[in-house]
């Protein structure tokens, strides 16, 4: 007596749940995520063959074309903190709603005494021509780049036990004197290593 076949079935798998799991996940990143504003100052950096990936926390970058120079602070809770010792340090105050829209803030150019006004405009005020003329640039102790980088340093070391890096960020064809008031300011503080942020050049072969 011949054998009865059984029909070969191909096996399903139930996709359905993937599928919410990944689009759940999508939405979640799409509406926690924080758009990266663009920068207020454009620069053409410089080329180098030089390969070496910027850290993406516990640094500070500094932007420096058109004889101005903008400040980058990277990590919210090391924003914030700054921020709240710079505003100690020259005896202002700023609301906490103020501190918040600061932390999401990329790079900034202003002095400190229109620092509020700043926070308080929308992205597209804060992008008109002439709003931002920059960190007032003097080399002195109580200067306000000196006193950014200083607080940025204290903020970094308080919150991650770590010491803040340093890059600049400058235009190929700034002029030499705007950079070399940076590198006062900086050696004022005894910070000696920091790296030049350029674009990628093709080895030579």
């Amino acid at each position: 007596m011949p054998r009865v076949k059984v029909p070969r079935k191909s096996t399903a798998v139930d996709m359905t749940a993937m599928c919410d799991v990944a689009f759940l996940l999508l939405t979640f990143f799409i509406l926690t995520a924080t758009s990266r504003q663009p920068d207020p100052l454009e620069v053409k950096i410089p080329s180098s063959t030089v390969q070496f990936k910027v850290p993406d926390k516990d640094l500070t970058i500094l932007t420096i074309g058109k004889g101005k120079v903008f400040i980058e602070i990277i990590g919210q809770d090391v924003k914030k903190l700054t921020l709240q010792k710079m505003a100690t340090e020259y005896s202002i105050s700023f609301t906490p709603e103020q501190i918040k829209r600061f932390a999401v803030i990329s790079s900034f150019g202003v002095p400190l005494n229109q620092l509020g006004t700043y926070i308080n405009m929308n992205g597209d005020q804060r992008a008109k021509s002439g709003v931002e003329t920059g960190i007032p640039t003097d080399s002195t102790r109580s200067g306000e780049l000196f006193k950014w980088i200083e607080q940025a340093r204290y903020a970094t070391a308080e919150l991650h036990q770590t010491e803040m890096r340093i890059s600049i960020k400058g235009d190929a064809e700034e002029e030499y004197p705007t950079v070399r008031k940076i590198v006062d300011v900086l050696q004022r503080q005894k910070v000696n290593k920091f790296s030049l942020i350029t674009s990628a050049e093709a080895a030579a072969k």
